[in-house]
């Protein structure tokens, strides 16, 4: 018996270390991302295209690029020529329809014929609600454009940063202990009342009017960082909010949470989020 389970071993044994040579991890698969293309794929609306182009013309670096329609796309997709960084609605699972738009950079190559959750994701960072944006993501693009670019050359670094989410990778708050931190009104959830304010809002944590927060990005306002929310225009429960803070002047991301959206707990920064950001404020 022990010598027909030997010779068992003995015949299976370079099948399977073949099968584990053949395993190609997350970060050799992007290695070539320098080298490729990126495709940046036109959503289809004028405005937001325009702006598109403009701030990745200005903005992108890590790799070349050029713009494509959606059409082009769906011929490109296969090849693993080309990377793409292309809006994409997100609806999840309790939402009727897509609640929020990304930008995603994902890879070209096998499987992308079955749909986007197969192409290979290197990150996605949400822009805007996907009916009746506030317009504020136009101020914000640059920024969220240069977020992705970092987390990029993040995730280029071998090893297990190829695996990394944008919050694994925000700067750490506690690093941002005497930094200003500016939260626009409209970004603060309902639980935020006077009293929370009171005792949260100090040491260089205020609330301010959105005009007065955006101006303070398009200035690139140093040593600031300025809230920016992302949600349905119309949530309901199942819903998500991503919350974010951004360096105003260096456009590095600071905080990046995400909250489910219920009947008690509706979009915005909460409680939960004011205790993380000032806990080690000097």
């Amino acid at each position: 018996m022990k010598r027909i389970l030997l010779l068992i071993v003995s015949v299976l044994a370079p099948v399977i270390m073949s099968a584990q040579a053949q395993i190609t991890t997350k970060d050799e698969k992007i290695e070539d991302f320098p080298e490729k293309t990126t495709k940046v794929v036109l959503s289809g609306n004028d405005f937001f295209d325009a702006a598109l182009k403009e701030e990745i013309r200005a903005r992108w670096n890590i790799s070349a690029f050029e713009f494509c329609t959606l059409a082009e796309f769906q011929e490109l997709k296969s090849d693993d020529s080309y990377y793409f960084l292309m809006p994409v609605k997100s609806r999840f699972r309790k939402e009727s329809e897509p609640g929020i738009e990304m930008l995603t950079l994902i890879k070209g190559g096998e499987g992308a014929d079955k749909g986007l959750s197969k192409m290979l994701e290197i990150v996605s960072i949400p822009v805007r609600a996907a009916r009746y944006p506030s317009g504020r993501e136009l101020i914000f693009l640059p920024a969220l454009i240069d977020i992705i670019q970092e987390h990029v050359l993040h995730s280029l670094e071998r090893g297990l940063n190829a695996y990394s989410t944008l919050a694994g990778t925000s700067t750490n708050i506690m690093e941002a202990d005497t930094m200003k931190i500016v939260l626009a009104e409209d970004d603060l959830s309902d639980e935020i009342t006077p009293e929370i304010r009171e005792f949260y809002f100090r040491d260089g944590v205020c609330s301010s009017d959105e005009e007065t927060a955006d101006n303070m990005m398009l200035e690139n306002a140093p040593g600031t960082l300025v809230s920016y929310t992302v949600f349905p225009y119309d949530p309901v429960p199942g819903s998500y909010c991503y919350k974010m803070l951004i360096d105003a002047g260096t456009h590095k991301l600071y905080y990046f949470r995400k909250h489910k959206i219920t009947k008690k707990r509706g979009p915005g920064f909460l409680t939960e989020d004011l205790m993380r950001i000032t806990a080690d404020r000097k």
